[in-house]
């Protein structure tokens, strides 16, 4: 294990013992919105904390089995051979599968995705093929008990989509669609082709997590610059006499609002602060519209053939992901939704992409 991840990895310990601590003090008990906030983190943990003690564990009878290779007894050796090596095989997956806990997470692995599958170049065919991605990607959904719904479509001149844009809601659904965003590309002959010439054409697909609607914005008081300044123009004696008016500075995002129109100072700065969190909560809503446009374009390129991350080989009945060099030639499995054999390598591929990063962090 690398110096990373040992470091994260103590961190982690000393965090769990800590909020074990705290669960059981009736301060944090009697707090009912802190102690789901602290259960939530501790079950987190708890899957690395676990790891880490059968690791414990197996090291520790790994080095008491060691210790009868020097029994004069040839036969307790052979056993304690044959142990040995059913130890150190279960100490590597404990080991890998614990580095696999500790790396970094995608925020998102959790949420549920937008599926958006566009025709991009080859016609009809293109259209065609949209519609079978479709139901690739739902028959995958089915098999690991996903739920599906369309939620716009529009259909192809000789069938399939042009364009169709479904939500997938499911246990780590983008975790394990995340990698199919980009071009996919399909060779085969058209049913309306009478040569039996083979074409090739292109669809695009893009996975969304699903993002939490923004309901408010949070304002911190330290984030804020407040002046209190005399009232102009009409409002009475009173308001031009005193500072009564209000003008807020959110400091990150530059935002300034006034408000003046109350006697009372308290009313003026609970009013600005209602407007403040109005003009932040507008931005972050246009900030995330425009992140998610921007995420989309970046996921499915163009469309056109040249720029493939998979091509579906019908007359081979072969699939190949050109990322990672994989082909199988399961093509009529692959279609019918049984999708693993190239999620769950994309996967391991991203994960050792992540350890090496981190490794060489450390270098």
């Amino acid at each position: 294990m690398n110096n990373s991840l040992k470091r994260k990895l103590d961190a982690l310990l000393e965090r769990h013992e800590e909020l074990s601590a705290m669960l059981s003090d009736n301060a944090t008990i009697s707090d009912q919105d802190k102690f789901r906030k602290y259960s939530k983190e501790f079950s987190e943990l708890e899957r690395i904390v676990s790891c880490f003690k059968r690791i414990e564990v197996n090291s520790d009878i790994l080095n008491e089995t060691r210790k009868l290779l020097e029994d004069p007894d040839k036969e307790i050796q052979t056993l304690a051979e044959s142990e040995i090596k059913d130890l150190v095989s279960e100490y590597e997956k404990l080991q890998n599968e614990l580095e696999k806990l500790l790396l970094p997470e995608d925020p998102h692995d959790a949420n549920n995705v937008f599926l958006e599958i566009r025709a991009g170049t080859g016609g009809d065919e293109a259209a065609i093929f949209a519609g079978d991605l479709f139901k690739m990607y739902a028959r995958f959904a089915e098999l690991r008990k996903w739920r599906i719904e369309s939620l716009s479509e529009k259909p192809g001149e000789h069938g399939g989509f042009k364009e169709i844009i479904a939500r997938i809601e499911g246990k780590n659904a983008y975790a394990n669609m995340k990698f199919e965003s980009g071009a996919h590309r399909v060779q085969r002959v058209p049913e309306t082709e009478s040569q039996g010439r083979i074409h090739t054409s292109a669809c695009t697909v893009a996975v969304l997590p699903e993002l939490a609607e923004i309901e408010e914005i949070e304002i911190d008081r330290n984030d804020l610059r407040i002046d209190t300044f005399r009232a102009s123009g009409a409002g009475g004696q009173h308001v031009n006499k005193t500072d009564s008016a209000i003008r807020l500075t959110h400091l990150p995002s530059g935002l300034v609002v006034e408000c003046q129109d109350e006697r009372s100072q308290h009313k003026n700065k609970a009013r600005a602060m209602s407007l403040l969190q109005a003009k932040l909560m507008e931005n972050a809503k246009s900030d995330q519209k425009n992140q998610r446009a921007e995420e989309r374009r970046n996921l499915v390129g163009t469309g056109d053939r040249s720029e493939k991350i998979r091509t579906y080989n019908f007359p081979e009945g072969r699939v190949t992901d050109h990322r990672i060099n994989l082909t199988v030639h399961r093509l009529q499995q692959i279609m019918a939704g049984e999708l693993e054999s190239i999620v769950n390598q994309l996967i391991a591929e991203h994960q050792a992409d992540l350890l090496k990063a981190l490794s060489l962090e450390n270098a």
